[in-house]
This record gives structure tokens, C-alpha cells and sequence, in this order.
């Protein structure tokens, strides 16, 4: 019996060797002849990877990524090389290159500023060309911490020193040439004044120190106690006084040294109290008298609006003081000085003069009651809102820029309208227009056909604006303002009856004027029916819409008539042709339907 033979098991000898490496790209493919350019290097057969070389040279480091891709950093080298890979299986033989690019040294053109202080810690800017891969900035022989923000750019800290010193920046080509950088010496601050110049011994006093060279200023001292305070300029700094007893010396410690000192007492009576500033708002430009209410204001020795002295001041009681706001901006702190100390701030606001800039809708009717919303700038606390002369109904802020307002009565005519809030008045001249009621006193006619689609005249005044006309409540099909007292209508569709008309503008709506929709009149009979040829009968029609019939024809030939009632017209009979003709009466409302009316010739002889 065959059997099929057993596939056989591989030895170790049999097992496929790894294939050799294969090197397929260098990205990027050139780099500095100093090194250390970081490439990715892609094939085949990198597993294992030992060795990666840029011709005989060794790369200081590289990592296998993948089987197909190794990072790696450039060594020093010279010229174009070949770029191989190394592993147990052998070692790439493609030609794939680097080319080395000789790097020059850096050009520096300026340092900005060219000078600080002889502590050092000046931020400055360094600019020229070839900063890249820059490994030092040094000032005279003394290294600075920098970092490179681009390849013309260089931002550096400047280290302590003296004298006047070469900048210089050193990179992958060597050292740029030098750019002067001078040392400073810096003065001790000077203290000329501290406000207020007293205070409670619990501390907690806000006071302004004004003098000079207080830029980087390190610490204020109350005696030998620190004070927390902030640098508002070279000139000025608020501190805030720790606690204390007696009279101590403020100094400002700098760069430069200590400053002179200035004295600030520490008093035992209690910090004066303010709960309200009234007004709490006025014009940027000062001069509102405020009164400030609060406790122990009797001594009161100054009052400021922020860091600005009052204007003046009076002491009304212990509970009141009033003062002139002096000129300023935005919302400040008010506070009240006394032995004890200086109270706590309340809230004063400088409101900038509004801008008013428009009015929508801009006119409406002499009885008001309408709203309009104001445009402009700064509205934020109107107090006012004027149409003319006078005051608006009523009126909401709805944000800085817009105002609501319902218009108050007036007569015809142009008027100012005017914002008034803490910081002034702003006025747009003529910006609102009172406009006359619409009155009508006739339409011409005064009655047509239930289809409408006729035109009608109306007459009376204030038309000029007309925005609607309408015919009961439906609008017509079209309307033109041909002056102030008159305007021609296409009448709309509408029911039998009489509908008033009215005109509406922006003055209101006018009084209405009646017009009547009229259907066409209907003949129901003719006596007689039948006549001689030769006419001279009077006919009788029965029927219904005569009253305002405007004409009867008998074939197409126009008869007289007389109306009796709405139901009955007397005609008279034309002469004719023997034979049947129709008998029609037109009113506004239309034409009715034929009825038949036969001449009949005489009988010959």
C-alpha cells in the first residue's frame, strides 16, 4: 500500500538567513560640516542595526525606528559621503549621500538696548544672521542665558558686569564679530514724599510714595518692617503699611542702594468709615459736589478720588464731609484721611460725555406713544431723554450703545432730541419729526364693482407721507401720492356694502370716508316686452341695483331713463330694426345681464 511521504522537518542549516540592509533615502540629504543634523534614514533590513556610517565616520547616535527607518545625528564631515547601514546580515552598498555644507559663523548687526544695569537681568535683543544651532551668547567673556527665536533673532539676559563689553554669539561656524553692550551704574532710589503720612497702628494704610529711580525697587521698609507695594513707575509706588507704633522712617530699597528716608506716623485713633459716595458718578472734566457719609470724618485731613486730591472739601459733621470731584477717568476708590488713618473706598465713576448718533423710526404722530430707539456711544446711565423741550414718556438703557424710548405728544414739526447721563448732554438738532394726522373728506366716486380694480380719488390733507391705504381692512391693490391733499387708489376686491377708507403715515391713521362696493344691477323683466319698430313706448324694467344705474341701452344704442327705485327704471323705447334686442342697465357696480325687448313691425295694408 502507497503511503504519501511525511513533508520533512527543517534543520537549523535550512532556516532563511536575514537579508542584507538596504539604504533607499537620506531626508534631509545635506547638513552642516559641523554635525549634528538630525536625518531619517529609510530602506530595508534595519532590524538589529549596529552601525550607521556617513562615509568612514562613525554617527555619534541613531535609533532603529523600524525595520525600515533610523534617526539619526550627523557627525563632523567634509564633501559629499556615502550612507551606510550596518547589521549582523552585512552592510548597505547603495549609493545614497550626504552632502556637508560649510556653516559660517554668525554676523551680528545689533543689540537692543545697548545698556543696563551693572547687576545685570536687561532683557535684551540680539539681530542678525546665522543664529541657528547658536550654543553660546556671551557678554565680554561671561556667558548669558538666551533663547534663539529665529535665524536673525536672538533674545538674551544680560549677566552682571562692568564697563563697556563685546557682545558675541558663538554657533556651529565659530563666533560672530562683537557688538558694544555698556554697564550702568545705578543711583540709589530717592523718596521725596509719602501720602497720607500717617496712619493706624493696626496698619493696612494704602500710601503713594513719590520720588525717583524707583525702577526694579526690591523692597519698602516702614521702620525695619517690609511692606507689600507695587511699582507704578520710575516716579511712584503704592505700598500698603504694615503695622506699627511712632514715627518710623519709609525707604525704597533698589539696584542701587537705599533711599532716604521719610517719616510716617502710626496713630492710635480709629480708621475713619465711608458706606456711600452721592452722586456716584459725574463728568470726566470734575467740579460735581459730592457728600460722602460714613463714621469718624470729623477730622478728616484729605479726601481723594483715586490717588487725586479732592478739589476741596468741607467737614460737615463726624458722619458727613462734601467734596468737588476733581478731573478723571473710569471708576476710583474715594477715601477719607484722618489721624486715624484712611477709610475704605467707595466707588466713584467718571462717565465719559454721550454721542448720540440716531434716531429709528425718525417721525411719527404729533400724539406720541410710539417707541424709537436711540444710537450712539457712552449711554450707559442716561438720566434724561428730551424730544425738544420735552421729557420722553419713558425711556430704557439697553446697553452703551442703545437707548429706548416712547415718544412723547407734540406739534408738527422738527425737534431736537437730547441724552443727558452723569458726564453731559449730547444733542442731535432736528432728529425726530412730529407729523400730522391724515384727514380725508372725500373719494371720487364714491362707489364701484365688487371685482374693485377701479381707480378712486381721495382728497383731504397731511397725505403727503401715506404709507397704506386701505378699504376696510384690506389694502389697495396699488396707490400714488399725487400731493399733500390727494391720492389716487386701485380699489381691492371686497364684499356688497359700504367700507371706510383710510390712509395711514407715520402721523397715524386717518378718519375714514365711506365708499360703497356695489354689485351689478339685474333685470328681471320688461313691460312691455315687445313694440312697434318705430319706438315712441315708454318700457318699464323690474329688477334689482338701479338706484345708481348710469346708463340703459337698448341693443347697443343708449336709451333715456328715469329711476323710480332701486327696483324700477322707466325707459324709453328706441326705434329699430323688427326683431329681438338686449336691454341692459350699467351702474358702478357693473353691467346686469341682457333681457330680451322684440320690435315688432306694423302689419302692411
Amino acid at each position: 500500500m502507497n503511503r504519501s511521504a511525511e513533508p520533512p522537518t527543517p534543520s537549523a542549516a535550512q532556516t532563511p538567513a536575514a537579508a542584507t540592509p538596504a539604504v533607499l533615502s537620506v531626508s534631509p540629504a545635506s547638513g552642516a560640516s559641523a554635525g549634528g543634523t538630525p536625518v531619517t534614514i529609510t530602506g530595508t533590513g534595519f532590524t538589529g542595526a549596529t552601525a550607521v556610517r556617513f562615509g568612514a565616520t562613525p554617527t555619534p547616535s541613531f535609533t532603529v525606528v523600524s525595520d525600515t527607518q533610523i534617526t539619526a545625528t550627523t557627525p563632523l564631515g567634509t564633501g559629499t559621503v556615502q550612507v551606510t547601514v550596518t547589521t549582523p546580515s552585512g552592510t548597505s552598498n547603495q549609493f545614497v549621500t550626504f552632502s556637508y555644507v560649510a556653516t559660517p559663523a554668525p554676523v551680528l548687526t545689533s543689540v537692543v538696548p545697548a545698556s543696563g544695569p551693572s547687576s545685570g537681568g536687561t532683557t535684551v535683543t540680539l539681530t542678525g544672521s546665522g543664529f541657528t544651532g547658536a550654543t553660546a551668547v556671551r557678554f565680554g567673556a561671561v556667558s548669558a542665558s538666551f533663547v534663539v527665536n529665529s535665524a536673525t533673532q536672538i533674545t538674551a539676559t544680560a549677566p552682571a558686569g562692568s564697563g563697556t563689553v563685546q557682545v558675541t554669539v558663538v554657533g556651529p561656524g565659530g563666533t560672530s564679530n562683537g557688538v558694544l553692550f555698556t554697564y550702568t551704574t545705578v543711583s540709589a532710589p530717592v523718596l521725596t514724599s509719602v501720602v497720607p503720612a500717617s496712619g493706624p497702628s493696626s496698619g493696612g494704610t494704602t500710601v503713594t510714595l513719590t520720588g525717583s529711580g524707583f525702577t526694579g525697587a526690591t523692597a519698602v521698609r516702614f521702620g525695619a518692617v517690609s511692606a507689600s507695594f507695587v511699582v507704578n513707575s520710575a516716579t511712584q509706588i503704592t505700598a500698603t503699611a504694615p503695622a506699627g507704633s511712632g514715627t518710623v522712617q519709609v525707604t525704597v530699597v533698589g539696584p542701587g542702594g537705599t533711599s532716604n528716608g521719610v517719616p510716617f506716623t502710626y496713630t492710635t485713633a480709629s480708621v475713619p468709615v465711608l458706606t456711600s459716595v452721592t452722586p456716584s458718578s459725574g463728568p470726566a472734566a470734575g467740579g460735581t459736589t459730592v457728600t460722602l457719609t460714613g463714621t469718624g470724618l470729623a477730622t478728616t485731613s484729605s479726601v481723594r478720588f483715586g490717588t487725586t486730591a479732592a478739589t476741596s472739601f468741607t467737614v460737615v459733621s463726624d458722619t458727613h464731609v462734601t467734596a468737588v470731584a476733581p478731573a478723571g477717568t473710569g471708576t476710583v476708590q474715594v477715601t477719607v484721611t484722618t489721624p486715624g488713618g484712611t477709610s475704605n473706598g467707595v466707588s466713584y465713576t467718571y462717565s465719559v460725555t454721550p454721542a448720540l448718533s440716531g434716531v429709528s423710526p425718525n417721525q411719527g404722530p404729533t400724539s406720541g406713544g410710539n417707541t424709537v430707539t436711540l444710537t450712539g456711544t457712552n449711554l450707559t446711565g442716561t438720566t434724561a431723554v428730551t424730544f425738544g423741550t420735552t421729557p420722553a414718556t419713558s425711556f430704557t438703557v439697553l446697553s452703551p450703545t442703545q437707548i429706548s424710548a416712547v415718544v412723547p405728544a407734540a406739534t408738527a414739526g422738527p425737534v431736537n432730541v437730547t441724552v443727558t447721563t452723569p458726564g453731559g448732554s449730547s444733542t442731535l438738532p432736528s432728529a425726530y419729526f412730529y407729523v400730522s394726522t391724515p384727514v380725508l373728506t372725500g373719494v371720487a366716486p364714491p362707489s364701484g364693482p365688487l371685482s374693485g380694480g377701479n381707480t378712486v380719488t381721495l382728497t383731504g390733507v397731511h397725505l403727503v407721507e401715506a404709507t397704506a391705504v386701505r378699504f376696510g381692512t384690506t389694502a389697495a391693490t396699488g396707490f400714488t401720492v399725487v400731493s399733500d391733499t390727494q391720492i389716487t387708489a386701485v380699489v381691492p376686491a371686497g364684499a356688497a356694502g359700504p367700507a371706510d377708507v383710510t390712509v395711514s403715515t407715520a402721523g397715524g391713521t386717518s378718519n375714514g370716508v365711506s365708499y360703497t362696493y356695489l354689485a351689478p344691477p339685474v333685470v328681471t323683466t320688461v313691460v312691455p316686452n315687445q313694440g312697434p319698430t318705430a319706438g315712441g313706448i315708454t318700457l318699464t324694467l323690474t329688477g334689482t341695483g338701479f338706484a345708481q344705474a348710469t346708463q340703459v341701452l337698448i341693443g347697443t344704442d343708449p336709451a333715456g331713463f328715469t329711476i323710480v327705485s332701486d327696483h324700477h327704471i322707466v325707459v324709453d323705447a328706441l326705434p329699430g330694426a323688427a326683431g329681438p334686442v338686449a336691454v341692459t342697465v350699467t351702474s358702478p357696480g357693473g353691467t346686469s345681464a341682457p333681457k330680451t325687448y322684440t320690435r315688432v313691425a306694423s302689419p302692411g295694408i
